[in-house]
């Protein structure tokens, strides 16, 4: 998951939030201006019905894409929506959604528990982190969540899947014993923050016993890690976001994080509190989409927008239409 810098890193001034909330971009507004709504699963909500209620998101493209699912799925309901998806900087949203200039946006266990509710250890269960932080979160902040979709948009370690095959390797303990064995080949391209991480690169190396030399490490930009572990030249191995939709389009091959140290950052809806008091079937709404969103889907609809340059908004309605949320 994205935005894991601590809250006091990321503190800012009411100027900027005000600037920040202002929220589209060229992602948004390049989606497509309109996309008409007709009836599907999805059905009219008294309480909804002519309301407005503000969409927000943070400002890369999955959250985006799950934003513009929520305005939809809203549309449907009844309601009527207000664009400020795309907010700069993972705190103002959160921060607008708690001061009420947003309504909804979508948030990642995993941030929440960490950065906002300044936990310092993650909960290694996933429903198990989900409970804690609907109950913290609502008894401190009065922020209801909504359920939490399948998928778990963590770090990963993902290598060329022809080398998978012929490396025979599945897990991050199949990687650990290659390391071992095949030093020359145990590669890595990594992200800087990654590399300083204590939940990235030295405690995944720490908890799978790994020794891997300083010349065998490359430090570059996210990007770059992706083309390059495809390459296979500069390194045979790197990190990766497990959602993302390069990883389909350039056929790498994610390896299983079988000792579950990676913090899980599943998503979920997270609403206003006065808002969810206001529409208490809000979030009973958006539950049939959420339990679709598993981290293949969201790949690849990742993948639509980031590599094959499809309208964010175009990409959201075909997917609802193709599960008959919408018509």
């Amino acid at each position: 998951m994205r935005t894991r810098t601590p809250l006091s890193r990321l503190a800012a001034g009411t100027a900027l939030i005000a600037m920040a909330l202002t929220g589209c971009s060229v992602t948004t507004e390049d989606s497509g201006a309109e996309v008409a709504v007709g009836a599907g699963s999805i059905k009219k909500d008294d309480a909804l019905v002519g309301q407005t209620i503000v969409v927000g998101s943070k400002d890369f493209t999955e959250n985006i894409v799950f934003g513009h699912i929520t305005m939809l799925a809203l549309k449907a309901a009844g309601a009527n929506v207000i664009d400020k998806t795309n907010i700069k900087g993972s705190v103002n949203v959160r921060k607008g959604l708690l001061a009420g200039e947003v309504d909804v946006y979508w948030e990642y266990t995993g941030t929440a528990w960490i950065t906002y509710l300044n936990h310092t250890d993650p909960v290694p269960d996933s429903r198990q982190q989900y409970d804690a932080v609907v109950k913290e979160d609502k008894e401190k902040n009065q922020v209801v969540w909504g359920a939490i979709a399948p998928a778990n948009n963590t770090y990963a370690m993902a290598v060329r899947a022809e080398k998978a095959k012929e490396w025979n390797l599945r897990t991050l303990s199949d990687l650990a014993a290659f390391a071992k064995s095949k030093p020359t080949d145990a590669t890595f391209c990594l992200e800087s923050e990654f590399a300083g991480r204590n939940d990235g690169w030295p405690g995944m190396t720490k908890t799978y016993a790994m020794n891997v030399p300083k010349s065998n490490i490359r430090t570059v930009d996210t990007g770059v890690v992706y083309t390059e572990t495809k390459k296979g030249e500069s390194c045979n191995f790197g990190e990766v976001f497990t959602t993302d939709g390069r990883i389909s389009n350039l056929d790498l091959v994610v390896l299983e994080d079988d000792k579950k140290f990676f913090p899980i950052y599943n998503p979920a809806l997270t609403v206003n509190g006065a808002t969810a008091a206001k529409y208490p079937n809000l979030t009973n709404i958006l539950e049939p989409i959420t339990a679709k969103l598993d981290d293949e889907t969201i790949r690849k609809l990742n993948e639509r927008v980031d590599v094959k340059g499809e309208p964010v908004a175009q990409v959201a309605a075909d997917w609802l239409k193709e599960e008959g949320f919408i018509a």
